[in-house]
């Protein structure tokens, strides 16, 4: 085989190894698909707090205008019934809108490995209502900052993120850092056709607050040509939050759709 056929070659086992073992689920991923492609997206978080519940169900909206660049808008409905004080609050409502964007400024492709380094913004308007859950309504701006890194081979995944999410209107300012394991459980196919379990963490330290929380999640998802079906259960490890925000558990149930 000539050594231009191997580079072909290559490159098309890396992006199939890529597209099959799927994105992380509670995560994100430094590998980007095709110029072009779009994706349409949903990650249902049921969030379970001491304090009551918030459920976070966004409409999400990828498209890739070049190689190296997404660009996506969250749009989520939020239901929610919580404890305030003495009293109680139910109901549903528009969460924070997301706009997000992410560049990938690094890319060392191999032989049955690929290793990609992407930076990303994801700005959060105030569209929700003042329920002060982070990541879903808070009512308030954020403007969050991150650097993803991921390795990814035929048998293993490796991911990790590091960001500053600034919150100017409240004691929200974060340092959050995420570390996710995937395993595919079939051969890699085309069409895809995979099965992967995942393993991922995540650590968030409000520092203005000095609040604090560490969580692990494990999910499973199946990917089959263009549509993924996923789920997760996140568990807290370690935390420091107020009381009627102590998180006991989340449930992730999402699906995508890529075009």
């Amino acid at each position: 085989m000539k050594f231009s056929h191997l580079i072909i070659l290559s490159f098309f086992l890396t992006s199939q190894w890529a597209l099959a073992q799927g994105p992380p689920i509670t995560g994100d991923k430094a590998i980007m698909l095709a110029p072009g492609n779009k994706l349409f997206k949903t990650l249902t978080e049921i969030r379970k707090f001491d304090g009551g519940e918030v459920i976070g169900a966004p409409l999400m909206f990828h498209y890739l205008p070049g190689p190296n660049y997404l660009l996506g808008v969250h749009i989520p409905y939020v239901y929610y019934n919580l404890e305030s004080d003495m009293t109680g609050m139910q109901g549903s409502t528009l969460g924070d809108i997301q706009l997000l964007g992410k560049y990938q400024f690094h890319r060392n492709d191999q032989m049955g490995k690929t290793f990609r380094v992407a930076a990303k913004t994801l700005q959060i308007l105030p569209t929700g209502k003042e329920l002060d859950v982070v990541g879903i309504s808070t009512g308030t701006y954020n403007g969050y900052y991150g650097i993803i890194a991921g390795l990814e081979t035929i048998k293993y995944g490796i991911t990790t993120e590091l960001g500053i999410n600034h919150a100017p209107q409240n004691e929200d300012d974060e340092i959050r850092y995420k570390l996710g394991f995937g395993l595919p459980l079939k051969k890699p196919a085309y069409p895809v056709d995979q099965i992967n379990l995942y393993f991922e963490y995540q650590s968030s330290w409000f520092f203005e607050s000095e609040n604090y929380f560490l969580g692990f999640a494990q999910g499973i998802q199946y990917a089959k040509n263009q549509v993924t079906v996923e789920a997760a259960i996140q568990l807290p490890l370690a935390q420091s939050m107020p009381l009627n925000r102590t998180r006991k558990w989340s449930l992730f149930l999402g699906t995508r759709y890529v075009f």
